[in-house]
């Protein structure tokens, strides 16, 4: 072998491997964390998380409904899956119909990808997929900031197979560089006419509608003995689909929490008045926000105060980063002693 062979070798083998560095754009690829909860019932009618952090359902006009679980699979290295299952029928299929499988990406991670520009990089999208029965579905790039969509057709078998699809380079329409929706991976499970009634073409950017989706589609819907199965999502710069990027469960947890996250927050002290009878106490976030979370007091935990506690986020108390959430405290009385325990839910998704 000559020594050039031999250091192309050596690069072949550098960029398929783990020291090739991060690679998969994806979060929680690997189905391993789900802050909200291992399953749903029920889910179909609306855009909703609902399941497994940074994958959601898109849904519109559709009366099929679905359970949404974590799943424990092992197979190819990989622990967990997302397992979806037909739960309500859909066979009559309306033109504006839709049931996505989805995660959602900002715009200041691609940056890298070029695109808008003569130099647009392809990407590869690669995944494990099975179900009950043979189907085709039709997996997409979608271009949130410019309308646009690229998508090719993927087959299921009843046994676990990686898909792998190298998506073209886009040379118009730039992704925005900041931390809001640019890129939506999605994978298509049922879809009316408005969406397939044109000629598909595979592996081409455009932004007619009904070519979004391939000519072959199956519907998700079409019993209530379809399941189907996906885990090991990765997307990647270039037309190369490497081993997928396992990352440990505490670094994928806390890229999640960027996202959702599950806070307890406890306190118990002598509340004082300030003249106004209204005091606020911080608890720190576990991981900075992606943006200002919606809070939820999802708790049936308790308060021995007697008195109001409502619940804020502002980065005018951290500026410039979102890493605190403010209780606040309502109507105490000078030496009041309390102690609150909630459990709230802070949601700063795409």
């Amino acid at each position: 072998m000559t020594k050039a062979a031999e250091l192309a070798k050596m690069g072949e083998v550098l960029t398929n491997s783990q020291i090739g560095g991060r690679r998969n754009l994806v979060i929680n690829g690997a189905m391993q964390v789900s802050q909200r909860s291992t399953s749903a019932t029920g889910v179909g009618g609306n855009i909703s998380y609902h399941s497994l952090d940074r994958f959601l359902i898109e849904a519109g006009h559709t009366a099929g409904r679905l359970t949404f679980a974590q799943v424990a699979d092992v197979h190819d290295g990989f622990s967990y899956a997302t397992k979806l299952t037909c739960t309500t029928a859909d066979t009559s299929i309306g033109a504006d119909e839709y049931t996505i499988f989805s995660t959602r990406l900002e715009g200041q991670d691609l940056q890298h990808l070029k695109k808008g520009t003569s130099d647009a990089e392809k990407v590869t999208v690669s995944f494990y997929v099975k179900g009950n029965a043979s189907a085709t579905y039709t997996v997409e790039l979608r271009d949130n900031d410019n309308g646009r969509f690229n998508s090719q057709e993927f087959p299921v078998t009843t046994n676990w197979v990686r898909i792998t699809r190298t998506f073209t380079g886009d040379t118009t329409g730039s992704f925005d560089n900041d931390n809001a929706l640019s890129l939506k991976l999605n994978f298509w499970l049922h879809a009316g006419s408005a969406y397939t009634g044109g000629t598909h073409v595979s592996n081409t950017w455009g932004t007619t509608s009904n070519q979004r989706v391939g000519d072959n589609q199956t519907s998700f819907f079409d019993s209530t003995d379809r399941t189907f199965f996906i885990t090991g999502v990765q997307l990647e710069l270039g037309e190369q689909a490497t081993p997928f990027e396992h990352r440990s469960f505490g670094e994928e947890q806390r890229l999640c929490q960027r996202y959702f996250e599950v806070l307890f927050a406890t306190r118990a002290a002598t509340y004082a008045s300030t003249g106004s009878y209204v005091q606020r106490q911080g608890h720190q976030m576990k991981v900075t926000k992606r943006a200002l979370p919606t809070i939820t007091d999802a708790s049936n935990v308790y308060s021995t105060l007697g008195v109001t506690v409502t619940w804020e986020a502002t980065n005018a108390q951290s500026a410039p980063n979102i890493e605190y959430i403010w209780a606040v405290i309502a109507d105490a009385t000078t030496g009041e002693f309390g102690r609150y325990d909630r459990k709230l839910t802070l949601d700063a998704e795409l």
